[in-house]
C-alpha cells in the first residue's frame, strides 16, 4: 500500500474558517485574507493581535538552499510532552499540508484557549501532547476525523482540487508563543524558533514579519530571484 495522499485544500479564508467549525476551533476565531504585508489600509480588516499566519511560499532555489543548510545543522525533533514550547507535527500524508498547516495554526500560541473542549481539535491536542515524533505523525496518519475534515472541503475554494504536488510550494505557519515566533512546517526538521516578540508584537507586527515571511522573500530578492508570489492567510478574533 502506497503513502495516504489527499487532495489539495486551497489557502482561503472560507476553507479554514469552515474546517476549523468542523474540527472544534471556537467561532470567536476567523481566518483572514492578508492582501499586503506594508499597507496599513490593506491590514485593517484583520483584528490585532493576530495569532497565526497560515502561508504557502514557493519553493524557490534560494530558499530550497536555506533549508538544506538550517536541516543539515539539525537532529531530528525530540521534544513532546507539556514542557514542549510549540506542538509540531512530522507531515507523512501527501498534499495534507494545509490541514497540518492549520493544526500547527489552532492548537500552539493563544488560539489553543479557543479550542473547544471535547472536539475533534481538543482531543488531535491532548493525544499529540505525549507522543514523540513518530508516534505523533502516526497518530495524525490513522485520524479519521482529521481525515474527513480535510476532504469535507478539498472542493471548498476558488481553484480546481488536485493531488498533485503544490507546485513546489510550502504551506508554512508562523505562531506567536511563550514570546517567541515559530515556523512550523511539517517537512521540515522541527519547529523552528524564529526569535523573540515583544509583549505587542503580533506575528504581523514588522519585526515578526522580518524575522518570518519577509526573510523568506529577501532570500530570492538577494539570489537576484522574482519568484515572491505568496498566498497568506491570518487567525484572529472575529471581528
Amino acid at each position: 500500500m502506497g503513502q495516504k495522499t489527499w487532495f489539495m485544500l486551497e489557502n482561503n479564508p472560507e476553507v479554514f474558517n469552515q474546517l476549523a467549525a468542523k474540527l472544534g476551533l471556537s467561532p470567536d476565531l476567523s481566518f483572514y485574507d492578508v492582501w499586503s504585508l506594508d499597507e496599513p489600509e490593506l491590514l485593517a480588516h484583520i483584528p490585532r493581535p493576530a495569532m497565526a499566519l497560515l502561508v504557502i511560499l514557493p519553493s524557490t532555489p534560494a530558499w530550497k538552499e536555506d533549508r538544506q543548510v538550517e536541516d543539515a545543522g539539525r537532529s531530528e525533533y525530540e521534544g513532546y510532552g507539556p514542557d514542549e514550547p510549540v506542538i509540531w507535527f512530522k507531515q507523512t500524508i501527501g498534499n495534507a499540508c494545509g490541514s497540518i498547516g492549520f493544526l500547527h495554526c489552532a492548537i500552539n500560541g493563544p488560539a489553543a484557549e479557543f479550542i473547544q473542549k471535547d472536539s475533534d481539535l481538543d482531543k488531535i491536542r491532548q493525544d499529540a501532547i505525549p507522543l514523540k515524533m513518530n508516534e505523533r505523525a502516526d497518530m495524525l496518519y490513522n485520524s479519521i476525523p482529521l481525515e474527513e475534515a480535510h476532504r469535507s472541503f478539498e472542493k471548498l475554494g476558488d481553484t480546481a482540487p488536485s493531488d498533485e504536488h503544490h507546485l513546489g510550494g510550502h504551506f508554512v505557519a508562523f505562531v506567536k508563543a511563550n514570546g517567541r515566533l515559530w515556523e512550523l512546517e511539517g517537512s521540515r526538521k522541527g519547529p523552528i524558533d524564529r526569535g523573540a516578540l515583544g509583549d505587542d508584537e503580533d506575528v504581523l507586527s514588522s519585526r515578526a514579519l522580518d524575522l518570518g515571511l519577509k526573510r523568506v522573500i529577501r532570500l530570492e530578492q538577494e539570489a537576484g530571484g522574482h519568484n515572491t508570489l505568496f498566498s497568506c492567510t491570518a487567525l484572529s478574533r472575529k471581528a
